[in-house]
């Protein structure tokens, strides 16, 4: 039996309403995705993390995600739709959009049930989430510069060639699929008093907030967005769904420009509090995960984290989990988020230095950077720019540093040897 604990399971078929055939969501709902995803996605691990949790004062745990088959959780929500739809409906395939996660679970679910898929992905989609989804056996197609561009695509290919269109995020079994997170949460840490949850569309939140307030009221159930793609906390304080001009974020896999109309009443209903994350403490926190939990986690898994570490969110008591809800991030934005995140913690200092274009300056330089303790990262020597006194040169350095006060250690040194030294951004 799955989930012995909290989770009577169903053996009938799904509910459904009375009117109009759709299908119910609710805990049941989510309860028979359980047993339908059941030998298809890994229970993932739920992780005490020591640091994380002395650093804040309260129990921290991760509940990773990252480590689920395609790297995300949405592969859940793809596989229990598909899984529920009619030979008939799945004979010509399916179609969706997605920026990456979506796609990749569309794709393995569909390979995995021997049908033909077709993602639409925005051009601007890391090279890695493209691969990714097309290893999964999935035909691809770049198009718009958003995930709202690409469904408008996706929508057009799915009238032309009648194929399904699988949605990634407003869709009731797909909300059940994400929602059996919440199932494995609590089999695995019953006493949990808060769940921070990533939302884009809020088909993961609404999964999660239904499945676990079902059988324990008292938890609290937090929403993470990205500061710069801000839509459920918008429609949140304007009390109905207000769609956004522009959307865009280190946390791609999250930026919509809008809630889904079914999962928005369900957030409204059940989650308790929203909060916004910035990039640089986004950054910070998957820098954070690798260096001190050894979990590499993408933009959209970290911000949970980032709203702890940057005190937007602070937990009143009691065990706190964390949903990392992906892990597909390119070695291009691990090297971009890296440098940002060590220039938010002070460990990385870009500085331009004024010094005399003689022989053994830039020598004499090294040499006192030394005794302050920088490492030289990256050094550039020009001397032939016009904004340069003739007899003198310009030096960009790139330092690695030990936090903000040797920093300041380092520009006090600096001046003291007569360096004009200016910080770059």
């Amino acid at each position: 039996m799955i989930y012995p604990v909290v989770v009577k399971l169903m053996q009938d078929a799904i509910l459904k309403e009375t009117s109009g055939g759709l299908p119910l969501f609710n805990i049941d709902t989510i309860r028979e995705a359980a047993v339908t995803l059941r030998g298809h996605i890994r229970h993932t691990e739920l992780i005490h993390s020591h640091y994380f949790s002395e650093r804040l004062g309260y129990p921290v745990y991760f509940k990773c995600e990252n480590l689920q088959r395609t790297g995300s959780f949405k592969v859940r929500g793809a596989t229990n739709f598909i899984a529920h739809q009619s030979e008939e409906l799945l004979h010509n395939g399916v179609i969706s959009a997605s920026a990456g996660n979506h796609a990749q679970g569309v794709a393995f679910a569909s390979s995995q049930a021997g049908i033909k898929s077709i993602v639409v992905m925005p051009t601007n989609t890391p090279l890695a989430k493209v691969l990714a989804t097309r290893d999964y056996g999935a035909e691809i197609r770049l198009h718009g510069a958003d995930y709202d561009e690409a469904a408008s695509l996706a929508r057009q290919l799915e009238e032309e060639r009648g194929m399904l269109y699988v949605p990634a995020f407003d869709h009731e079994l797909v909300m059940a699929g994400q929602g059996t997170i919440g199932l494995e949460i609590l089999e695995d840490l019953y006493d949990v008093k808060t769940i921070l949850v990533p939302i884009g569309g809020g088909g993961l939140i609404s999964g999660i907030a239904t499945a676990t307030k079902s059988i324990k009221p008292d938890i609290r159930v937090v929403g993470v967005e990205a500061a710069c793609a801000p839509a459920a906390f918008i429609s949140r304080r304007k009390g109905q769904i207000v769609p956004l001009k522009t959307a865009h974020s280190l946390a791609d896999g999250i930026v919509v420009k809008q809630l889904g109309q079914k999962t928005f009443p369900v957030i409204e209903e059940t989650v308790d509090d929203i909060v916004t994350v910035k990039e640089e403490e986004i950054a910070h926190a998957i820098v954070s995960l690798m260096e001190k939990a050894n979990l590499v986690v993408e933009g959209s898994g970290a911000v949970g984290l980032a709203a702890l570490l940057s005190g937007h969110f602070a937990p009143k008591n009691g065990k706190t989990v964390v949903v990392l809800s992906g892990g597909n991030i390119d070695l291009q934005t691990i090297s971009r988020v890296v440098e940002r995140g060590m220039l938010a913690e002070g460990r990385y200092l870009k500085v331009r230095v004024d010094l005399l274009d003689t022989p053994g300056a830039l020598a004499g330089l090294a040499h006192l950077l030394a005794e302050l303790g920088a490492n030289i990262f990256h050094v550039s020597h020009d001397r032939r720019t016009t904004d340069v006194p003739l007899g003198r040169a310009e030096v960009h350095l790139e330092l690695e540093t030990k936090g903000p006060a040797h920093i300041e250690e380092v520009l006090a040194g600096l001046l003291k040897s007569g360096y004009g030294a200016r910080v770059l951004k």
